[in-house]
């Protein structure tokens, strides 16, 4: 008998597990760093993964309410 294995994560598909990154606005600051900012992928809002897509529910065909 196998190990129950976990269930693989969803990935986001727009940022591919990378939900946060560091944005450079260029030029350096009086200290000599770069000034960047943090942005969030915004269809995972910084989580890296997705719900699973809900599908919508079938409807059966001759039934009338």
């Amino acid at each position: 008998m196998t190990d129950d294995a976990p269930a693989p994560a969803r990935v986001c598909s727009h940022c591919d597990g990378f939900p946060a990154v560091r944005v450079t606005l260029g030029g350096r600051d009086r200290r000599g760093y770069l000034r960047t900012v943090t942005v969030h992928c915004p269809a995972c809002h910084g989580t890296g993964n997705r719900a699973a897509a809900r599908r919508p529910l079938p409807v059966l065909a001759g039934v009338s309410a």
